[in-house]
């Protein structure tokens, strides 16, 4: 599986990326949980197992698991000298300016955490100032700051694997995110889809340096002629015209239409995917509060290596029996129970990660959606989410599809 192959939501799943919650989750207080997008604080044992139980589903599943900090450090391990070069890198989008600092905290990452995967998952963790060296940096804002402040910020929302990256047909898309605090995720993706041997080579629909924001929630791949983009709180058009510029004028990619989807810019419509996920041929679990007209931009190639643009002002049944090519289903999370739809949607009812047609990994708490989904034919292979659940990310939120066989 050499590359990438994602031409669909529902596809058998033979690959996935993953992270393992580490010990960026205790390094979110009360006072940063605002600024690092969290509503609460995850207990990190719980968060593990409860993660150690889904990917067990998915390798039960007949899904090959990587992680994504695994990756990384297989990137390093291969190319020693990108070492020094990525600290660097990440230390300057991590805000250390000043050269006393920069120097301080590679000196303390190279002697405590030598190993490359420990080195990895300390850059993910983030540093406190009280783990550095007690050194007198003779600067004032050392001897005024707390000696718990965060010098240099976790990454508590790498769990969220869908969200840095995102895998179009057989490319990539590296995304520049709506959040600073998230944007500094991308920079693993960047290395892996740039130096490692599974990955190195695959088309590049949208770099993490471009000037517009989007991120992998707003993806979803339809077929392998139809892609579905979000106009969301965290994508924004341009970006959606980025990749379709550069979707169209690749001449390995079959994607002819993208399908722009206007939808409410509120947190419990975050991404596209919190809307609506599809989970087998005809069926989509969705979010009753899009139901009715829905604004959706058509936009496909001009022939002349632009693109041209159709508004469809049609409800969502139609527009999705339309490019899925046969009468589909909608399944409200929730059950159409306003109460439970509000309650389980904001524990990501509607997010589900199909492992293949008919099949769906989903939170165990959104027992209402799960029934609903059971009378409708699904299979759903439960997993735990009491601490997960707190980041608001569902099974789709949390992994990253590398490989799924054609339809």
């Amino acid at each position: 599986m050499q590359g990438v192959n994602v031409k669909s939501e529902i596809g058998n799943l033979k690959k996935v990326i993953l992270h393992r919650p580490g010990d960026e989750l205790l390094n979110l207080t009360p006072n940063t949980l605002e600024e690092l997008l969290f509503d609460d604080i995850p207990f990190l044992e719980v968060a593990q197992a409860e993660h150690d139980a889904f990917a067990d589903i998915l390798r039960n599943e007949g899904t090959e698991v990587v992680y994504l900090e695994d990756l990384m450090a297989e990137v390093i391990d291969g190319n020693p000298e990108l070492r020094e070069q990525f600290l660097d890198q990440w230390i300057y989008e991590a805000g250390i300016r000043t050269d006393i600092y920069k120097n301080i905290i590679k000196d303390y990452i190279n002697s405590e955490y030598a190993g490359t995967k420990d080195m990895v998952m300390k850059t993910m963790a983030g540093i406190n100032l009280q783990e550095l060296p007690g050194s007198d940096t003779h600067l004032l804002v050392d001897m005024v700051s707390d000696r718990c402040k965060l010098v240099c910020a976790p990454m508590p929302n790498l769990y969220f694997t869908r969200d840095p990256f995102a895998m179009i047909g057989n490319g990539v898309s590296i995304n520049r995110m709506y959040a600073h605090t998230r944007n500094r995720e991308t920079i693993y993706g960047d290395y892996i889809f740039r130096y490692h041997p599974d990955f190195a080579g695959t088309p590049t629909y949208y770099d993490r340096n471009d000037t517009f924001h989007i991120e992998g929630g707003d993806i979803l791949n339809i077929n392998d002629h139809v892609l579905a983009i979000g106009i969301s709180q965290r994508t924004e058009p341009d970006a959606i015209d980025a990749i379709a510029h550069n979707v169209f004028n690749d001449e390995t990619s079959s994607i002819d239409t993208i399908l722009a989807f206007n939808i409410p810019n509120n947190r419990a419509m975050m991404h596209l995917d919190t809307v609506f996920t599809q989970i087998d041929y005809d069926k989509f679990t969705i979010h009753p509060g899009i139901m009715g007209p829905l604004t959706v931009f058509e936009i496909t190639p001009d022939g002349k290596g632009g693109t041209k643009i159709r508004e469809r002002d049609e409800d969502l049944e139609s527009i999705l029996t339309e490019y899925v090519g046969q009468p589909v289903q909608l399944i409200p999370c929730g059950g159409g129970d306003r109460i439970a739809a509000e309650r389980e949607q904001w524990n990501d009812g509607s997010n589900t990660l199909c492992v293949r047609p008919g099949t769906v990994v989903v939170y165990q708490r959104n027992n209402v959606t799960n029934d609903v989904l059971y009378k409708n034919g699904i299979n759903c292979l439960e997993m735990p989410s009491a601490e997960l659940s707190r980041g608001r990310g569902g099974p789709r939120c949390m992994s990253m599809p590398a490989w799924r066989e054609a339809l």
